[in-house]
């Protein structure tokens, strides 16, 4: 939360008394792009399935909508930490506006036999457990992302946007590589993420427990 600046305080009065900033409402930029992203995603997949996925125009046209709803992805974030306008909206629509952009994504390419369906069921699988993962323990804390997740993210967006632009030789091969990479670093931090919960919660029930006892002992 963003102190008052001077010109926020009212004359002669303390700084301690100032009016708190009012919390980040709803409609905010951040939030925005991320709703602007969440409409992205039909907009991608008609685009991508125009004329059965075989117009290397529309290819094109399809990795531009991608790229643009992947940069709302960093782009919401910093706005949202750096003005203050993280909200519980939020908090719930980011990451399910990038699971929708992704997923979908993976699952057109494999129904058209561009990526095995084993790719597409690994990463899902993934992104679905650490979801409810997340959901487990959240009365415990909060398992913020990690930078192998990130790298994954990362990873996996350049390696879809490979996919979706129609190349063929060697930057077909780098798409395979990058995609195979994204698959390795999802299997690693996702186990990474069950260890982080399985820590925390019994971190929070050893403090619970531990305040009970004391409190018992102050009886």
């Amino acid at each position: 939360m963003f102190e008052p600046t001077p010109a926020e305080v009212e004359p002669g009065r303390p700084d301690h008394l100032a009016d708190p900033v009012a919390p980040a409402g709803t409609w905010n930029i951040a939030n925005i792009l991320t709703l602007l992203r969440l409409l992205l995603v039909p907009v991608f997949l008609v685009v991508l399935l125009h004329e059965d996925g075989e117009s290397d125009g529309w290819r094109w046209a399809a990795w531009g909508v991608f790229a643009v709803a992947s940069f709302t992805d960093s782009l919401d974030g910093k706005l949202a930490r750096r003005y203050g306008l993280v909200t519980d909206f939020g908090k719930i629509a980011d990451p399910i506006a990038d699971k929708a952009l992704t997923g979908s994504a993976l699952i057109v390419l494999s129904s058209m036999d561009e990526l095995p369906w084993a790719v597409t069921i690994v990463i899902l699988v993934r992104e679905i457990g650490v979801t409810l993962l997340r959901f487990w323990v959240i009365r415990h804390g909060v398992i913020p992302a990690s930078r192998g997740g990130k790298l994954k993210s990362l990873v996996l967006g350049v390696a879809i946007g490979l996919y979706v632009l129609p190349f063929t030789g060697l930057l077909q091969d780098l798409a395979t590589a990058l995609m195979t990479a994204a698959v390795v670093i999802a299997l690693a931090t996702g186990a990474d993420y069950v260890f982080r919960a399985l820590r925390l919660r019994r971190e929070s029930l050893a403090a619970a427990r531990a305040a009970r006892s004391g409190s018992d002992e102050r009886r």
